[in-house]
């Protein structure tokens, strides 16, 4: 008898932490759509465009983002397709030059200062080794954002271990940027990104 209480114990901390582990962060997430459907390898290895057609580096150094809509309407001033996310986007944000109201997964904190340029320019980084093979994918996963901070999940990942049981990746974190510069003898005190 004694070491059945020790069993249902072990077992009710296993339970507790898998629960709290994998359960309740989603707690802290509200979950929403993208405005439209968008085909990252459809632009990628359909039309041969590379993430800086649409996605690149400000005068200051700091990464867009998201393209403006007339860079959409470049190729998108009459709908290519029959998608009903097509037909939107031509109708609602091209042929009104309405701006998509994206929802960026890797948007940054205010007080953090990220110079795109530096990495992608100088260091001469590719786009996927930090934000994953997203010229691969077919549609645009739901946006999660943290009902405290309002920052996107992405930032922290999806898993607070950081552990996949698939194998995919689990966000970029502040420490990945950090093993980076140490491994390159870069600086890498706070107030290089935290201004």
């Amino acid at each position: 008898m004694k070491h059945s209480g020790k069993i249902a114990f072990a077992a009710g901390l296993l339970l507790a932490l898998h629960l709290g582990w994998r359960q309740f962060p989603d707690v802290l997430y509200s979950k929403a759509d993208q405005p439209l459907q968008f085909s990252h390898k459809v632009h990628v290895e359909d039309s041969g465009m590379s993430c800086e057609d649409c996605h690149f580096v400000r005068d200051d150094g700091r990464f867009t983002g998201i393209p403006p809509i007339a860079k959409c309407a470049e190729c998108h001033a009459e709908p290519l397709g029959a998608t009903p996310h097509e037909k939107v986007l031509v109708e609602k944000y091209v042929a009104t030059l309405t701006e998509i109201p994206w929802r960026v997964y890797s948007r940054q904190p205010d007080n953090v200062y990220f110079p795109h340029a530096a990495h992608v320019k100088t260091a001469k980084l590719a786009c996927e080794s930090c934000h994953g093979e997203h010229g691969k994918t077919e549609n645009l996963r739901p946006y999660e954002q943290n009902r405290i901070s309002g920052y996107s999940r992405d930032i922290w990942g999806p898993s607070i271990s950081r552990i996949s049981l698939k194998g995919e990746r689990l966000g970029m974190k502040m420490d990945d940027c950090i093993d980076c510069h140490t491994e390159k003898k870069l600086r890498h005190s706070c107030l290089d990104c935290h201004k």
